[in-house]
């Protein structure tokens, strides 16, 4: 796939959220995992962020920092990152969480274990992406990616595991359904609990509250669903055979 080197884009992982420190209001995680080929065929390398966290990290002097976001909105920010390194792991982050409604949320959701995902803004150099053929890989090879302009990092709720019911619904065999079914009843789990714990605004409440409805239906939906079946068509030979040269014998040329 071709790589654009002007528009700003986002990669989500399923990445480790490390410690959860509710009472200094301070979230560890890692926002982005090296020496992995992702869903992008990019694999990005060790020292991939270093410049951006030296140019605009929290250490920098800049006053325009690598924000921490909700949906990689610019407009949510849910507090502010005071670490930013990285290790053979990955890019590893500190956020201290903001004191404003969407912060406190951001903050309960983490502990509920809602928000489990993160993602990151950033841009391609394009000096800085290399193709690493390789037969083995689907792509005939993968992109090594040595360097970004990193923006934000954004926390995501259950980025990985939504799906769209009517295309997945389509080709789901027995297997698929089963393993979605429980999906859904996992994050469904999660969601009640976190609703009755009561913590959090109105609005977060809310939300959670519709989300459950959302996951109540699909799983409705999935457990009504027939699964889908390979049907394997015999092809059997004409009990009567054709005559071909009586045929086109009797074509008039």
């Amino acid at each position: 796939m071709e790589k654009s080197f002007n528009q700003y884009q986002v990669k989500s992982q399923t990445t480790n959220i490390k410690d959860i420190d509710e009472a200094g209001n301070k979230v560890a995680m890692y926002l982005s995992a090296f020496d992995v080929i992702d869903s992008d065929n990019d694999m990005l390398m060790r020292g991939a962020f270093s410049k951006s966290i030296q140019e605009r990290g929290p250490k920098a002097t800049s006053n325009r920092k690598i924000a921490f976001l909700r949906y990689h909105d610019w407009e949510k920010p849910i507090g502010k990152f005071i670490e930013l390194s990285e290790d053979e792991i990955g890019l590893f982050a500190v956020a201290e969480m903001g004191s404003s409604t969407i912060g406190k949320d951001a903050l309960a959701d983490y502990k509920d274990g809602i928000i489990r995902e993160h993602s990151i803004g950033f841009n391609y150099l394009k000096d800085k992406v290399k193709f690493v053929e390789d037969a083995s890989k689907e792509m005939g090879g993968y992109y090594m990616i040595s360097e970004v302009k990193l923006w934000e990092g954004s926390a995501v709720t259950f980025g990985a595991n939504e799906f769209t019911p009517v295309e997945f619904i389509k080709s789901a065999t027995k297997e698929d359904l089963n393993e979605a079914i429980k999906t859904k009843l996992n994050e469904l789990n999660i969601i009640a609990k976190a609703l009755a714990s009561g913590e959090g605004t109105d609005e977060r409440l809310y939300a959670l509250e519709q989300k459950h409805n959302l996951f109540s239906s699909q799983i409705n939906s999935l457990l009504n669903t027939e699964p889908s079946v390979k049907v394997h068509l015999e092809i059997k030979e004409p009990k009567q055979k054709f005559d071909w040269e009586k045929v086109v014998t009797n074509i008039n040329f």
